[in-house]
């Protein structure tokens, strides 16, 4: 663990790292920016040219929304972490990843076919709130099966959240065995994840979340601390744990669900960021979350970057990406837990 010294001076490497990869993310493309024209671009925004054009309405918010997206995983990574104390716990077990499939699985297989006498806009934004509206409730419902003579059992969500899961899978192999060509390829590229779909919209609206949810866990950092003692040492502690654990709980839902909606599947960064985290800073989540802020963001601007240059012209999804970076991190993390055990 380092000094305090040393943690902000991390924390200062890491912003800049991020500046730096958020301009090279925005020149970064099938069409190449070069230095001269990107900061004329940035210095001149009300320029109509097509470098002007292509950075402040595609790339800028795509940047934008790709730093959201991360910080946010990682920080409901490190919230879900502590929640469930288990390391390898991850807001998908919540059910939030595959109520959200299951959502984007209805609105591409079936919705899509009944409303396509709908305007373009409309149709645009079914996959998103199906996606959320799919993962609320079946986050709602893991929540209420894990209801223990009314308080929240976390033991429970997480066997709840395994057979919802399975059951949620079983339905979209269905919806997908009955599914055409065009549905199929439609819902694989959606599962894989893509942020080419950022609007300032959605970088608004994510960013709100975002903060809302910094600043919630932030002031409650000392609480998430007592609940690494176990449930009954924090409630010695005088904490109210069950409206605590359910704010946590709606709290990574919404962030989740609304990152998922708005891009697609983007796994393990709230797996791995936090790990990184503590390494640095150790588990007092006063200095964790803000650092797993930064390492979610960064981590998740170099996965953007690889996923655009690594087949020119074409474009990686990005879930790709991170499953090839997350994956063997995973099997890390089981071969070290294995060798404490």
């Amino acid at each position: 663990m380092l000094s305090s010294a040393h943690q902000k001076l991390l924390q200062l490497c890491l912003c800049v790292s991020i500046l730096i990869c958020s301009c090279l993310s925005i020149r970064t493309g099938a069409f190449a920016i070069d230095w001269q024209d990107f900061f004329q671009s940035i210095i001149q925004p009300d320029s109509q040219s097509t470098t002007a054009l292509i950075i402040h309405e595609i790339r800028l918010p795509r940047t934008l929304l790709c730093l959201c997206m991360g910080a946010l995983l990682a920080l409901c990574g490190a919230i879900m972490q502590c929640l469930f104390k288990n390391p390898l716990a991850d807001p998908g077990l919540m059910g939030v990843s595959a109520g959200a499939s299951l959502g984007a699985a209805l609105a591409i297989m079936f919705f899509s076919t009944f409303l396509s006498s709908l305007p373009i806009e409309v149709r645009t934004l079914l996959i998103p709130i199906s996606a959320f509206m799919g993962s609320w409730l079946i986050t709602l419902l893991i929540y209420n099966m894990g209801k223990v003579d009314g308080q929240v059992s976390v033991s429970m969500m997480l066997l709840a959240g395994i057979a919802v899961n399975a059951f949620v899978g079983a339905i979209i192999g269905y919806l997908t065995y009955l599914s055409t060509d065009d549905m199929l390829r439609n819902f694989s590229m959606w599962s894989m994840g893509s942020l080419s779909g950022a609007d300032n919209h959605k970088v608004i609206f994510l960013w709100i979340v975002l903060i809302a949810l910094f600043v919630y866990s932030y002031r409650n950092a000392r609480l998430l601390n007592a609940l690494l003692l176990g449930d009954q040492q924090a409630e010695y502690l005088g904490i109210r744990l069950k409206p605590f654990k359910r704010s946590l709980i709606i709290f990574c839902a919404l962030g989740v669900s609304t990152a998922i909606s708005m891009a697609g599947m983007i796994g393990f960064v709230g797996l791995i960021v936090p790990h990184i985290s503590r390494f640095f800073v150790g588990a007092d989540h006063k200095k964790l979350l803000p650092l797993t802020f930064l390492l979610g963001a960064l981590l998740l601007i170099v996965a953007d970057i690889i996923s655009r240059i690594i087949i020119i012209p074409s474009e990686l999804p990005i879930g790709i990406v991170m499953a090839f970076i997350g994956a063997p991190f995973f099997l890390y993390l089981l071969i070290q837990s294995k060798g404490s055990a």
